[in-house]
């Protein structure tokens, strides 16, 4: 008989990297988990955004490896060979039997060079890769498959619900966040998540939007705005194009990493150029306005089609749809509980299943 909590699935050594800031909280609920399950997880993690500053603050262990490498596209190539090679020293030390990430180009193009099945949670469908960086297994959102989503030889599984399912409801409130960062809970506390201006998907009309958003933020009183911008660089631009942002400490910045999902409940709305805050807003159940000016994915268009999400297109819809208000807020969100954390694991694990049975599949070295 197995023992309870674990998985009848042969134990699995799982490499996961993390690339980019959101994927922490993420992979925090998939890692314990798997462990619960017997599987040994291991962790890398990227020095770029605030990734290590939040993992350190989760109290994960990891091996910090590789750095961002800007915004030029021939930049962002020369980083993902490089960072490749580098991610080559730990698989030739561990021989992980699978390597997981959210995305991570430089993981998947080790792996398909060393053999080892790569694996890629996603809920976006439209970011591009680069010549061998595709992995070999897609686990996607649900909303992404019922919109006919395909993937090579048939190697895509979905998870029901959307990304931030998977570890929302572990969330508690914590009201000590408004001392830390000086915010009066009698002010309209606005979050504001400036576009990625490094990704390849931005469009400056998402910083247009940005400008008029914060226009309409400092003309107003009784309105704070918490801004969090994406890494160091963008904040000293900010704060060299528009200091009347942060006269009269209208704007704070926070100084340090700050728990997102905290933030957003306390907030009495959110406004943000990325997906992942305005996806934990609406999870949470708070206003949420999205200046994305990229291509619109699939769980972006549900979550506007059920009003959970309000889309702003232009300049004028700034002021015309977004409502600085205080919103009523009770002790603690009523969040729907759904199967995506089971949904991703099981998923893994059969994926593995298929791999060993695989005659072209490499053998796993343990140590």
């Amino acid at each position: 008989m197995p023992q309870e909590g674990r998985s009848t699935a042969p134990p699995l050594k799982v490499w996961i990297d993390l690339d980019n800031t959101p994927h922490v909280p993420f992979f925090i609920p998939i890692i314990r988990e798997l462990e619960r399950r017997g599987h040994q997880v291991l962790l890398t993690a990227r020095d770029a955004y605030q990734v290590c500053e939040l993992a350190d603050e989760k109290g994960l262990s990891y091996v910090k490896i590789g750095r961002h490498f800007g915004r030029h596209r021939v930049l962002k190539v020369v980083g993902v060979l490089w960072r490749s090679a580098q991610l080559f020293k730990f698989y030739r030390q561990h021989k992980p039997d699978l390597a997981l990430s959210h995305g991570s180009r430089s993981l998947n193009m080790l792996g398909n060079l060393v053999g080892i099945p790569t694996v890629v949670l996603t809920d976006y469908e439209n970011t591009r890769t680069i010549p061998l960086s595709n992995p070999r297994w897609l686990i996607v959102a649900s909303p992404l498959m019922a919109e006919g989503l395909t993937y090579k030889k048939g190697r895509i599984r979905s998870y029901r619900g959307i990304k931030e399912n998977v570890y929302v409801p572990d969330f508690r409130p914590d009201p000590s966040l408004l001392d830390e960062l000086g915010l009066d809970s009698g002010k309209i506390i606005v979050t504001v998540r400036p576009p990625a201006e490094e990704a390849h998907y931005h469009n400056p009309e998402g910083d247009l939007l940005l400008s008029e958003l914060m226009k309409m933020i400092v003309e107003s009183k009784g309105v704070r705005a918490v801004l969090l911008p994406r890494n160091h660089r963008q904040e000293r631009r900010l704060r060299d194009a528009h200091p009347e942002w942060f006269a009269n400490e209208t704007t704070k910045i926070p100084s340090h990493a700050v728990d997102g999902l905290n933030l957003v409940w306390f907030s009495d709305l959110v406004v943000s150029g990325g997906g992942t805050m305005n996806r934990e807003a609406a999870a949470l159940g708070v206003p949420v306005y999205s200046i994305f000016r990229g291509k619109m994915g699939a769980v972006d268009r549900l979550l506007e089609r059920q009003g959970r999400l309000t889309m702003i297109q232009t300049v004028d819809e700034v002021r015309t749809k977004i409502r600085l208000a205080k919103r009523e807020r009770s002790s603690a969100p009523n969040i729907e509980r759904v199967t995506a954390l089971d949904d991703i694991v099981t998923q893994i694990e059969e994926i593995s299943r298929i791999e060993r049975k695989s005659p072209s599949a490499p053998k796993a070295t343990r140590q």
